[in-house]
């Protein structure tokens, strides 16, 4: 079994870390940086997983692989992914990761951008069984931590394959597996399938974390009751309510939803963020990254889109924090018309 349970509620065991909420926040290029984890799991997140870092450890020395590769003061478990699809070097980015303090390592097998797939990574793995077996025995041999992947239900849908990948993802050590619900040829269009997901679950006694369109507590349990998965994975519907997983959570224990947090907390959350963002990163750097996260958290708001072409124009931290300040004190005030 994978999971036990615990004062009625699951608990999901990676080795030996276990995890208490059934919401896992999945790993995003951009999106996942160590502000956006550190948010997200304080907000009820069981499990974050971090940025996707080449595999290519000769790339580790640019500015983008640093900041990815940073994961000082984070809590238990850091899950670090790694992508690439040479298994020798896949092995020694898992060890360089593990000796820079990850516990928890994380393989791609499920991105389907270009850039990845070209360099025959990510979802283009799906295609060769034989190149998955090796490179998810080299990785679950080189570390003595627990290893993860996250794949797709196949490369297109007249090969969707993930059941066999998952039945070898169980026999090469891994331990615990997420699927998102569409194939690689399907890009982020249509709708994600969850049929694939359910046979997965009856393949394979990992734990399973079901991802793909879930942007709700409703979604997320219909998912669950769907697939038999152990939890689900949140990925774009987070990046607009960071504080789904909290939702989630309170919606499978108690079966009923929480209010929409308040103006005045989403205030509070947005500049707390905001601050991270600029320390993260410099208030240069920073300045420009949180522009796309300003963006996505205040997308439901009224007047959001004129703020944000307006944001997107400053160019200095106080200047950013003065602005959001009066956005939301305009709000309250009635200030700004739905």
């Amino acid at each position: 079994m994978t999971n036990e349970y615990r004062d009625g509620h699951a608990v999901i065991s990676i080795g030996p870390y276990q995890l208490t909420s059934r919401v896992i926040l999945a790993p995003m290029a951009g999106v996942t940086d160590r502000p956006f984890r550190s948010m997200c799991r304080k907000l009820g997140a069981g499990l974050v997983v971090s940025e996707m870092v080449t595999s290519d450890t000769r790339l580790w020395h640019s500015r983008k692989s640093r900041q990815r590769l940073d994961h000082s003061g984070e809590p238990a478990p850091r899950s670090v992914q790694i992508a690439g699809g040479d298994p020798q070097m896949m092995a020694d980015a898992a060890r360089m990761n593990r000796d820079n303090g990850a516990q928890i390592i994380d393989i791609n097998m499920g991105c389907p951008a270009k850039k990845v797939c070209n360099k025959a990574a990510g979802s283009a793995l799906l295609r060769d069984e034989r190149l998955v077996t090796e490179i998810l025995e080299a990785v679950v041999g080189a570390v003595d931590i627990p290893v993860t992947l996250k794949i797709r239900t196949g490369w297109d849908p007249e090969h969707r394959n993930g059941v066999t990948i998952a039945r070898i993802a169980e026999q090469s050590g891994i331990q615990a597996l997420a699927v998102h619900g569409r194939t690689r040829s399907e890009l982020y269009t249509g709708q994600a399938e969850y049929d694939t997901i359910a046979r997965i679950r009856q393949a394979i006694s990992i734990p399973l974390f079901a991802n793909g369109d879930i942007d709700s507590p409703e979604k997320a349990l219909d998912v669950l009751e769907q697939t038999g998965a152990d939890a689900v994975m949140i990925g774009r519907a987070a990046q607009r309510r960071p504080w789904i997983f909290g939702e989630i959570e309170h919606y499978l224990r108690h079966g009923e939803s929480l209010p929409e947090p308040g103006l005045a907390w989403q205030q509070t959350l947005l500049l707390t963020h905001l601050d991270a963002l600029h320390e993260f990163y410099g208030e240069q750097q920073g300045v420009r990254i949180a522009r796309k996260h300003v963006g996505w958290q205040l997308e439901a708001l009224p007047g959001a889109e004129e703020f944000r072409r307006h944001f997107n124009r400053m160019d200095c931290a106080q200047q950013q924090r003065l602005a959001i300040a009066d956005f939301f004190n305009r709000l309250m005030d009635g200030g700004l018309a739905a």
